[in-house]
């Protein structure tokens, strides 16, 4: 099927309250260019529920170089555990070399988070969603007041271009924290070993820091910026217009 023929508000509609795999088997059956992206714990959830649904699984993660250690050594062990082909992408050398050399290493706890991210995140994800129909996140609806709306499908508004529409599909939308985490132990999914240390939302290592007992699971990111522009670009449509 072609982006043309999919149906994707109809779709939306009929399977707003139908679980991750039901939704994973319709993206699968209808799109072979689709891909998942992975960083965290909802993402290997996905994975680990795709890989029982297809067996031509395509898994990229965003390498911005400013990563924990741990976070590289969980990267490895998911490709490992599932046997799949991790795709790492990494940010455009020259623009980040400009980038750093202009405003050095720390400028996003002076002027904000997105423009160090639109080097080292955005920039690379839009090089590689230009190579694809329709990708998959992990996106839920109760991580913070942007992802309030996610639906379980939807046309990508900051993604598509003028003739192309780019889907994204968000399985875990109506999933809770409680439920992912119910999930990965009892499927004995691999997780990040900084979750039992605090971080309970994982990005680059300036920019995360454990949260306190009883805090939202997203307060560790950016903790220095209001919390409506916590969104780093990879899921910028879910700002209000003008953010």
């Amino acid at each position: 099927m072609t982006t043309e023929t999919f149906d994707i508000e109809t779709h939306a509609k009929t399977y707003q309250d139908k679980g991750p795999a039901d939704i994973l088997r319709l993206a699968y059956g209808n799109f072979d260019n689709i891909a998942i992206s992975f960083s965290g714990a909802e993402d290997v959830v996905l994975i680990d529920i795709a890989s029982r649904i297809t067996s031509s699984l395509k898994v990229f993660s965003l390498d911005t170089g400013r990563l924990h250690s741990e976070t590289y050594r969980f990267l490895e062990q998911v490709r490992e555990h599932y046997n799949i082909e991790l795709e790492v992408l990494s940010p455009d050398a020259a623009q980040l070399e400009a980038f750093v050399r202009d405003k050095g290493l720390y400028s996003f706890y002076k002027d904000g988070h997105k423009e160090c991210c639109g080097v080292r995140k955005i920039a690379p994800l839009r090089r590689k969603l230009q190579t694809l129909d329709a990708w998959v996140t992990g996106q839920r609806k109760d991580q913070s007041p942007t992802r309030a709306n996610v639906s379980v499908m939807e046309t990508d508004s900051a993604f598509s271009t003028p003739g192309r529409a780019l889907y994204k599909f968000n399985p875990l939308s109506n999933w809770t924290s409680k439920q992912v985490w119910g999930y990965i132990r009892a499927n004995d999914v691999p997780f990040n070993e900084l979750h039992g240390r605090g971080y309970t939302s994982i990005g680059c290592e300036p920019c995360t820091r454990p949260v306190l007992p009883n805090q939202h699971e997203r307060e560790g990111r950016w903790w220095w910026e209001e919390e409506t522009l916590k969104e780093c670009g990879l899921h910028a449509g879910n700002l209000a217009p003008g953010s």
